[in-house]
């Protein structure tokens, strides 16, 4: 179990940043996307080998456009 954006969420085994964001419906390869994992800023050229541990907390952030 990992927590994403302060929800539990299953993600499979040993997931990879990019099977996290899928496991939530987001697509890796979209723009305006950062990711913290436990507080540590992810390189998005990082995201398909980092695994996340079990435990670990990931925050995903998009930028939004707007007035």
């Amino acid at each position: 179990m990992i927590y994403v954006n302060g929800d539990p969420t299953e993600a499979g085994d040993a997931p990879t940043i990019d099977d996290v964001l899928r496991s939530v419906d987001i697509d890796p390869q979209s723009a305006g996307i950062a990711v913290a994992v436990d507080a540590e800023v992810a390189r998005r050229g990082v995201w398909s080998t980092r695994i996340v541990c079990d435990g670990a907390r990931v925050e995903i952030v998009r930028a939004v456009q707007g007035g």
